[in-house]
This record gives C-alpha cells, sequence and structure tokens, in this order.
C-alpha cells in the first residue's frame, strides 16, 4: 500500500484557484455594505468609487504619476484586446508566447488582425523564449507572468529603455505580488479577479506616456468596437482614466476591489502583498524539494511564478501512462481533494501539460498552503493505488 493515513488538519480555506483566487483573509459580504448599488456609475457617489480604486491602484503598485490607469469591461482580455486593436500595426510586431493566454495574444495578431508584419515566437511550456533575441524597433507583446505555465519573466532587465517599439504586457497574475517595473512598460494589464481576489469582468488598463502618444498619432486600418476606442480626433479621452468607464461597471465588483486595496494598504502596501506571495511560494518548493513524485513545469527557478504555481508529476509509475492516463490520473488527484474539502480547482489549466496548479498569491494564508502539502501527497499515494496492477 502506498496510500498514507488521511491528515489530520484540513486547510481553513481550500480555494487554491488560479482565478477567480482566494478573497483576502477575513473577507465576509459584509465588507461590500457601502456599494452605492441602484446608484448610477455617473453619479457623484458612483465616479467617486471609480476614481478612489484608480488613486489606490497607483498608490499601492506605484505606478508613474504621468502613467494613465482605467478600468475597462471584460476583464485582463477585455484591455489586453483593446491595447491591441488600438496600438498595433503601427510598426512591426513581436509576439512572444510561452503558455495558453500568450498564445491566444498570437492568434488575435495574426488571425484577427492580420498583422502582415509580425514575428511569433513561441516556447515550450516550461521555458521562456531566448529574451536576448528580442527585436525591441517592434512593438513587442508578452505575458509577465504565465497563469497556465507557471512561468515568468524573472524581471525586466531584458528591456531596454530607449526601445522603439511599445512593450503591451499581460500582467493579470503578477501585478501585486511581483515587482513590476514600470519605466519598462508601456502597456500593462489585469484584472481584479487574479492577485487580489476581487470580482470578475472588469479589467485594467496602465498607459505610459509613449503609449498614450501611439494612442493620439496612430489610426489602425481596421473599424473599432466602441468598448475599445480610447481617443477620438487625435485625443486621448481622459475620462476614461478618471474613472468615467467606457460601459456600465458593477458598482458591486467596485466595491470589493476598493474592500481588496484598502486591505493590502492596511498590512502594508505593496512590500507586504511581495512578501506574502514569497512566503507562500517558499511553502510549496520546499515541499517539492523534498518530495521524488513531483516537480516544478517552470524548469529554471529563476523563472518560477510565485502566484501560479504549476507542478508535474513526475514518479515513474505515472510517467509510464499514456498522456491521456496522465491526464486523468492528475484530474483524480484534483478530484479527490475537492471531496475532502483540502483544496478547490487545483487541476491544471486545459491547455497545459497534465499536473496541478496552486494559487499562492497574497491573499492566500501561509497555513493554508502548510496545511495542503500532506494532502498532496495522501491523494497522490491514493491515487497510485488505485492504479491497476500489473499481471
Amino acid at each position: 500500500m502506498t496510500a498514507l493515513p488521511m491528515p489530520a488538519m484540513r486547510p481553513s480555506n481550500p480555494r487554491f484557484s488560479s482565478g477567480p483566487c482566494a478573497k483576502r483573509p477575513g473577507w465576509s459580504p459584509g465588507a461590500l455594505s457601502d456599494a452605492p448599488l441602484g446608484r448610477s456609475h455617473r453619479s457623484s457617489v458612483g465616479k467617486a468609487k471609480l476614481k478612489t480604486s484608480i488613486d489606490l491602484t497607483r498608490k499601492i503598485l506605484g505606478v508613474p504619476e504621468d502613467y494613465r490607469i482605467g478600468i475597462v469591461p471584460a476583464s485582463d482580455t477585455g484591455a489586453l484586446e483593446m491595447a491591441m486593436w488600438t496600438m498595433l500595426g503601427a510598426r512591426g510586431v513581436e509576439m512572444l508566447a510561452w503558455e495558453s493566454f500568450g498564445s491566444g495574444w498570437v492568434t488575435d495578431a495574426v488571425k484577427q488582425l492580420k498583422l502582415e508584419d509580425c514575428r511569433v515566437t513561441v516556447a515550450d511550456y516550461g521555458t521562456l523564449p531566448d529574451l536576448s533575441a528580442v527585436d525591441f524597433d517592434r512593438d513587442v507583446v508578452f505575458t509577465w507572468n504565465g497563469t497556465t505555465s507557471g512561468v515568468r519573466v524573472p524581471n525586466a532587465d531584458w528591456i531596454p529603455a530607449d526601445r522603439a517599439g511599445l512593450t503591451i504586457c499581460d500582467a493579470t497574475s503578477a501585478v501585486f505580488a511581483q515587482r513590476i517595473d514600470w519605466p519598462k512598460l508601456d502597456v500593462t494589464t489585469y484584472s481584479w479577479q487574479k492577485v487580489m481576489g476581487g470580482e470578475a469582468a472588469h479589467g485594467m488598463l496602465i498607459l505610459s506616456p509613449r503609449a498614450v502618444e501611439r494612442l493620439e498619432n496612430y489610426t489602425p486600418p481596421w473599424p473599432l468596437p466602441k468598448i475599445f476606442r480610447l481617443a477620438k480626433g487625435g485625443k486621448l479621452n481622459e475620462g476614461i482614466f478618471r474613472g468615467e468607464t467606457i460601459n456600465t461597471p458593477s458598482m458591486l465588483c467596485v466595491e470589493d476591489y476598493l474592500d481588496a486595496l484598502k486591505w493590502a494598504e492596511g498590512i502594508g502596501g505593496l512590500e507586504a502583498l511581495l512578501a506574502r506571495a514569497d512566503a507562500n511560494f517558499e511553502v510549496i518548493d520546499a515541499w517539492v524539494r523534498e518530495t521524488p513524485w513531483v516537480g516544478f513545469l517552470a524548469e529554471v527557478p529563476e523563472t518560477r511564478s510565485n502566484t501560479s504555481v504549476c507542478l508535474k508529476i513526475v514518479d515513474p509509475r505515472v510517467t509510464a501512462l499514456e498522456t491521456d492516463a496522465q491526464v486523468a490520473f492528475a484530474k483524480a488527484i484534483a478530484r479527490r481533494l475537492e471531496a475532502e474539502d483540502a483544496a478547490y480547482d487545483i487541476g491544471s489549466y486545459r491547455d497545459a501539460p497534465a499536473g496541478l496548479r496552486i494559487w499562492a498569491g497574497s491573499t492566500v494564508e501561509h497555513s493554508d498552503l502548510a496545511a495542503l502539502m500532506p494532502w498532496l501527497d495522501w491523494s497522490f499515494g491514493a491515487e497510485i493505488d488505485a492504479l491497476p496492477k500489473a499481471a
């Protein structure tokens, strides 16, 4: 028998999903009691809430004062699409992809926008492309942290300060948990439901002065839907960056984001958030180093995400199985843990290699991750015992 005794202690909060991720510690619906429900987002109270969300975002993340911050529709996807559709095509483009969402942006650039001068560089799951070969005379589109691969850029040193093109970065599972080098980024996008555990459907769009200049001096050759229009008559729509959103936001979701921002400010701001995520990753890292059946999907330690931690099963009894059987084995581990209320939603992303994905971002408690590790061993052993025995 391989199975271990069932652990005595469960995580207090078994929510380890990589998006939407766990609410901040101590959250309850009562935190939303001040939401101006039934009020217009264009009322004085509505606009004040939206503006405060932008101001607190700037303060906690340390976004430069000359960068614009806007709340836009359709989550991180909407924000990134908005940037691509309004800014790309002015010069050559370089698309970098090493996981599912980055590959999605490649599809949009090549098949939807049909960019003629578009160079695509793709790396396998677990690795980064050769960042030293990136041509910054082009616009460069990339993810800071690959949510579905657990691979992140270690820093922004590979991005030159004197670049000619724009850098457009999907940072949705990085902001608030990884240090962002703002001067190296011209467009940054994220969503509330990732590191801060907010409610879904709202995106954040952060623009450098260089990005604003592009918007005011370039008109793309394709039609733009209303929700993508950031400029009119050669001028940026400044209202978007004061909280005057293009479409109607949920004031309940706005209140939830404000609650998360205020919690972050109360515990010490960005430095405290970074420290929490790093300490959480260290729990998993220490366990992986002592556990022979599992490894990180990210091959290079410096590129391993401290939020969307992706694991692969390396035990030869599993790797000897057919691919479909490996996928089924990993899913069975996740189902067993969910049935025991030990961990929810920790299966790998549907397009990623078979394995597990554990969210370890800033809203997750260190003690919950520590309690989870014995459950992973228990579930693995139980599934090994359930494998058909060789004749």
